[in-house]
């Protein structure tokens, strides 16, 4: 068997197909059961591809990383079974055989690398040479796993492949550009390329963002777009066709070809006999270029923006949107609310994940009608990703130039039937995709993230951490849960510290009375209201009540301004009129 350098010295490497839509096992079973269920199977499919013209086989166990992280009993024997099938078929060949490994779950518990890495030694005690991380929405754990394997073995060969929606960002919102300018940047990956999800036309015209990356490029697309008939999935690609398209692929610097899901031996035959037709000497891999430059944190485009960016303390109001389609009032109480010296009005993507008047259409509205800067909270819930670039490009067309990302609030329990969750990131992965949508050649110019930072976390140590990695995603500053306790401002001081040059607007939220702080306190996660506020408004009617929140406000902003770059009001119950009378005292006795 061969290690996989030896071939790509003088031709291109022709890869198998996609085994898990080809091989026809019993339902329910799946496909990696089969290396001890049904070998005679699975070496069969294995030698009809190298029978076809395939030089390098791929183990058949893309899922065993999954199978790992979940301590799946019998994971080493099928990987051991599946490298024993594949060595066998490709012995008589002198083909590669290719250690395959699938995506590996993230959690806290088990780190991809760590998973990554248990599996990486199995196939190394087995004596493999060539490995292959492929499908993967993010490089969380690769490279560290690709050293790992290096200084084990460090003649082994590791490919590395990302699967690309069509506009070249994975499921993950990560830009397979920067992935694969990190895969050349670690010094440990030897290929790197796309495969699944795309058709060869559409894997074509993303490949040029990977192939600048310096490396030898491979390209594995699917046979065509799956149609679901009878409950089963069927591709539909022709093999010449797949071909022709593949050779299209070749002249723009792949050397790896091959395919995944619903590509058949017919297909890899036909993509040999083009390959031969139309030879093309390997040369050179394409020049490498640098890594996108990172945009700036705080592009000054508008007068918030501008007035951080020069260090001046700025005011945001939260204002929630309605829940009825008249924004008539809304619009005037956003109005006073400029007029009052808010330097920019935020509002709630539906809070507690009850339906309102869209966050980012009322920002839009709010910049075009009044002028005023607009920030709309951003939810993961209830969007993909196709969804969330398409909002993005419609805001900034509209000139709102900042979001406030969060992952948000589930649905309520009792709606769960009916109304179903959608969270395909988190608010650091939502951050990160928003960033790389500001890269060379990308439709979105640059749009400043803010995140939130609860400085009411019982363990605020977890919560400063994950404040880091939201920094590190491309967060330019956090808007904090309210301060109304000696231990949030401690924290907002641990935060300032610890947070850099990160932006923090204090959260500051007016208590209107003894039962609206009970409640808060009770009720609503991530905030704490100390409990000698609540005793204070003990017998308190409205007018006092409203008066000592004045007066407690107040004094949270003066223990919170030195370490503050402004202040983030929360407006209780609409009572414009209430803030109108905090921005007023906020301007004259704290700023």
């Amino acid at each position: 068997m061969k290690n996989a350098r030896e071939i790509l010295r003088d031709r291109v490497l022709v890869f198998d197909g996609g085994m898990g839509t080809y091989y026809k096992g019993r339902p329910g079973l799946e496909c990696e059961q089969a290396n001890l269920s049904d070998p005679e199977g699975i070496l069969s499919v294995h030698r009809e591809y190298l029978a076809a013209g395939a030089q390098a086989i791929k183990t058949n166990t893309f899922g065993l990383p999954r199978m790992a992280a979940a301590g799946q009993p019998g994971w080493q024997e099928l990987a051991a079974a599946g490298w024993r099938l594949a060595c066998q078929a490709a012995g008589d060949a002198d083909a590669a055989v290719f250690a395959d490994l699938g995506p590996a779950p993230v959690t806290d518990a088990a780190p991809a690398a760590r998973t990554y890495q248990a599996a990486a030694q199995v196939f190394l005690d087995l004596g493999a040479e060539n490995f292959l991380f492929e499908t993967l929405s993010t490089d969380e754990g690769v490279a560290e796993t690709a050293a790992f394997i290096k200084a084990r073995r460090p003649g082994a060969f590791v490919l590395v492949s990302f699967a690309s929606l069509p506009d070249g960002y994975t499921r993950e919102g990560r830009s397979c550009r920067e992935l694969a300018a990190r895969m050349a940047k670690c010094g440990q990956v030897d290929a790197v390329g796309l495969n699944c999800l795309l058709a060869p036309s559409a894997m074509a015209s993303v490949l040029p963002a990977v192939a600048g990356c310096g490396l030898p490029v491979s390209a594995m697309p699917n046979g065509g777009y799956p149609l679901v008939t009878r409950s089963r999935v069927v591709y539909q690609g022709r093999p010449d066709y797949f071909a022709r398209e593949m050779c299209r692929i070749r002249r723009r610097g792949g050397v790896i070809l091959g395919g995944c899901c619903g590509t058949t031996p017919a297909h890899i035959a036909a993509l040999r006999q083009a390959l031969e037709r139309e030879p093309m000497p390997i040369g050179a891999a394409v020049p490498a270029v640098s890594a996108p430059a990172d945009p700036p944190v705080l592009t000054p485009d508008d007068p918030f923006l501008q007035k951080l960016a020069q260090g001046k303390k700025v005011i945001a109001v939260e204002l929630d949107s309605p829940k009825d389609a008249d924004l008539t009032g809304y619009l005037e109480g956003a109005r006073r609310l400029q007029a009052a010296g808010a330097d920019a009005v935020t509002i709630a993507d539906c809070p507690i994940a009850r339906a309102r008047v869209d966050s980012s259409l009322t920002a839009c509205k709010l910049r075009r009608e009044l002028g005023i800067v607009a920030l709309p909270h951003m939810t993961c819930r209830d969007r993909n990703l196709n969804a969330t670039k398409a909002l993005l490009l419609g805001l900034y067309a509209e000139g709102v130039r900042e979001v406030l990302a969060i992952t948000g609030d589930p649905i309520p329990t009792a709606e769960r039937d009916e109304v179903k969750n959608v969270y395909q990131f988190n608010s650091r992965k939502l951050a990160r995709y928003i960033h790389s949508l500001a890269g060379p050649g990308e439709a979105l110019p640059g749009m400043t993230v803010f995140g939130a930072l609860n400085l009411n976390a019982r363990n605020f140590d977890v919560e400063l951490r994950r404040a880091q990695e939201k920094q590190e995603s491309g967060m330019a500053g956090f808007l904090t849960q309210p301060v109304l306790s000696a231990a949030a401002v401690d924290n907002l001081r641990r935060a300032r510290e610890e947070l850099g040059g990160a932006k923090i607007l204090a959260g500051i939220m007016p208590v209107v009375s003894q039962r609206n702080a009970l409640y808060m306190e009770n009720e609503i996660n991530g905030i704490h209201v100390e409990e000698s506020i609540i005793r204070r408004y003990e017998g308190a009617d409205r007018a006092r009540g409203e008066a000592l929140g004045l007066e407690i406000s107040l004094e949270m902003a003066r223990a919170a301004a030195p370490y503050a770059d402004g202040f983030y009001l929360m407006t209780p119950f609409n009572r414009v009129g209430l803030m109108e009378q905090l921005i007023a005292a906020l301007r004259r006795e704290v700023l």
